[in-house]
């Protein structure tokens, strides 16, 4: 009997494409959740800022040294024996985290959750580069971070809803919940496409083949240089989303906290995809991104240094942080364009890797230059100053990245 092949493109592919991109939108929200929860953990376990930000830069950390794994991972095993392993792990680190009670133990939540969120963003891309082809793969992982931004603006108002109604274990209990019902769902329905290709055979170790995959991605200059820039322009917006956007609009004397930080990933959600199809239109990746890191230095700057912001004037900020940030996904599409399309999986992770690393640092590093009593206005202008810096060094970056762009072949 003749096999029959999966099609690419189709009901299954948006179906098992759909339930990675809600995979991620769970764990970004559970991630995100710490901009809201975060006072309230701080509160109850009577931990310090600095403490707070040892907490979540933990996470960003533990999560990047996992995501250089995690792509190989995928290239060797595919989606079906890494994605609902993944979600187990962070099932099981979100009911770590809703029943700590001590800093030792957020870490080690954090560290749980990290270990299944690495797969989380790339198994997206992932997903749509198998199920979708490499032509679509730039667009349809501008749509996974669509995806997950646009979960991030409905759900970061909706936890600081129901966090207001119950304590904060109470909320991350319903992350748990609803993340055994999505195990279930990825242990049934997820599967890796049958097209008729003859699988890589991979004669290499384990451990070698991710050090040989490594390698061979870091060997091209352009991977990471991709990688320096998006990581700076995602990293420093997470740590706005997660941590220091809150802070700031609160120094300033307002309590939209919870509405910036949905209005930084609403931007998010239209600039991902937006700024791959401008660079499409242009036939330029190159230009389109230096332009958007320009844009995102130039507002990061006016909503760290401006003083006395009216509420509305912030709110807006924060909505083009997100937008101008979405320039980063060109850094997953330049360095997926450089690599072999057998290394799609470890260069993306080097790209998400390296986010998650200056994450961290952007999280971490201002909290230690910030008084130990209540942060004035201009001393989160003080701590902060590092962030406009990195992104005009990232600007300079992207003045010397490789073009990738190709005319697509018009088949006869």
């Amino acid at each position: 009997m003749k096999e029959k092949f999966s099609t690419l493109g189709g009901a299954q592919a948006w179906c098992i494409w759909g339930l990675c991109v809600v995979f991620l939108v769970w764990l970004f929200n559970l991630q995100t959740s710490y901009a809201v929860l975060s006072p309230k953990i701080e509160n109850e376990l009577m931990l310090t800022i600095a403490q707070i930000g040892l907490v979540s830069s933990v996470y960003t950390w533990a999560f990047a040294a996992i995501q250089f794994i995690s792509g190989p991972l995928l290239d060797r095993f595919g989606l079906r024996k890494c994605m609902p392993w993944a979600v187990a792990f962070v099932v099981l680190g979100a009911f770590l985290y809703s029943s700590a009670h001590s800093i030792e133990a957020l870490l080690v939540a954090q560290i749980l959750l990290a270990l299944g969120a690495a797969f989380g963003f790339v198994g997206a891309g992932f997903a749509g580069d198998k199920w979708f082809g490499a032509a679509k793969y730039g667009v349809m992982f501008g749509l996974v971070q669509a995806g997950a931004s646009l979960g991030s603006t409905v759900g970061t108002p909706t936890i600081n809803y129901f966090a207001n109604l119950y304590d904060w274990r109470s909320v991350l209990f319903i992350f748990f919940l609803f993340g055994i019902a999505l195990f279930v769902a990825f242990l049934v329905w997820v599967r890796d496409p049958k097209t008729g290709d003859t699988p890589k055979t991979f004669k290499l170790s384990l451990p070698k083949q991710v050090v040989t995959e490594l390698r061979a991605c870091f060997k091209l200059p352009n991977v990471w240089l991709s990688a320096l820039i998006a990581g700076t322009s995602f990293g420093i917006m997470l740590a706005v989303g997660v941590l220091w956007g809150p802070r700031i609009i609160s120094a300033h004397g307002f309590e939209s906290g919870a509405l910036a930080t949905a209005l930084l990933w609403l931007g998010l959600a239209i600039g991902a995809p937006l700024f791959n199809v401008i660079s499409n239109k242009l036939k330029n990746r190159k230009l389109t991104l230096a332009a958007g890191i320009l844009l995102q230095a130039a507002v990061t700057a006016m909503l760290v240094f401006t003083p006395s912001l009216t509420e509305s004037v912030l709110l807006w900020l924060m909505f083009l942080l997100g937008l101008t940030s979405g320039a980063h996904m060109l850094g997953f599409t330049i360095a997926g364009e450089t690599v072999a399309g057998n290394l799609i999986g470890g260069a993306s992770a080097i790209v998400n890797a390296t986010c998650f690393i200056i994450g961290g640092i952007a999280m971490s590093f201002p909290a230690h230059l910030l008084p130990s009593h209540t942060p004035s206005l201009a001393d989160f202008s003080h701590a902060l100053l590092i962030m406009p810096i990195g992104l005009a060094i990232a600007f300079l970056l992207s003045l010397i990245v490789r073009e990738t762009y190709k005319v697509p072949k018009v088949v006869p």
